[in-house]
């Protein structure tokens, strides 16, 4: 059964909002047209995805798994239209990832100054998305560090950075300038098993207010540095691979020089140091 990406989309609006009216107005659809559409989508399906409720609804454990995947599938889909949209017209268009606190636009630079024809477009890619977004197609090459999940992906590494650990700055281990492992044994560490971030600054004020310390990579700790916290040095905190990344189907020519001229000159800064 191919799965209509309209009904997909409405879906989704629906569980976002948890109510049908709220995600008509978003759609700009009249609500009864919305309700059946969803309920077309589950007929075709052959399960419920919601529990509907006179003031809201629910996702079905089906609904909450086809919501999460939605994302994907429908981000996937509007970068395939829009490739294919360029392909049409001639145009070239580079879209180029970069997570925080990492400088992408040295590479890119040069990269325009060999092909002035080609339209760049830049994103900041959060860390838990950035495999998601090369895979799905979003971003077309990415300037990222190395993720956990490389399946699909082709990583061509350009660098390291340290690991630093975040505290207050009245911490008692904030007056020394190096750390090992062995001093944070008894410190409560905010990672995903501890405490889900999604931003680095809520988890930098969750550090600032005493509910544990964090480690973040150093270009990250400098970037986001507040008076009222610290980062240390852990030395035996091992080191982050700075990477190209880039989806192993992707094989366009102006792709393809990107990477040629990005891993030269992102190599190059990351032997300067900072």
């Amino acid at each position: 059964m191919d799965l209509d990406l309209r009904k997909l989309r409405y879906f989704a609006a629906v569980a976002e909002h948890e109510h049908f009216g709220r995600a008509a107005e978003e759609l700009f659809i009249a609500q009864p047209v919305l309700s059946r559409q969803v309920r077309a989508l589950e007929a075709e399906l052959g399960f419920q995805l919601l529990v509907r409720t006179t003031r809201s609804v629910q996702l079905t454990p089906a609904g909450k798994q086809l919501y999460d995947d939605s994302a994907g599938v429908l981000a996937a889909a509007t970068a395939a239209a829009r490739r294919a949209r360029e392909a049409a017209s001639g145009l070239e268009r580079l879209v180029v990832g970069f997570a925080s606190a990492l400088r992408v636009s040295a590479a890119v630079r040069a990269y325009a100054q060999v092909h002035p024809g080609v339209e760049i477009e830049l994103v900041r890619l959060n860390w838990y998305e950035q495999a998601e977004a090369l895979r799905e197609g979003r971003v077309d090459v990415a300037y990222i560090r190395r993720p956990s999940d490389t399946r699909g992906l082709r990583i061509i590494p350009v660098g390291s950075e340290q690991k630093v650990v975040c505290m207050p700055a009245t911490h008692a281990l904030a007056s020394r300038r190096r750390l090992t492992q062995a001093d944070l044994a008894e410190e409560t560490i905010l990672d995903a098993k501890e405490r889900r971030t999604k931003t680095v600054e809520e988890k930098l004020e969750l550090v600032a207010a005493g509910r544990g310390l964090a480690t973040l990579p150093r270009s990250v700790a400098r970037y986001y540095s507040r008076p009222d916290v610290v980062h240390r040095t852990v030395v035996d905190g091992g080191a982050l691979e700075l990477c190209l990344g880039v989806a192993e189907d992707r094989h366009q020519n102006h792709v393809q020089d990107f990477l040629t001229i990005a891993e030269e000159v992102l190599h190059r800064r990351s032997n300067e140091g900072p």
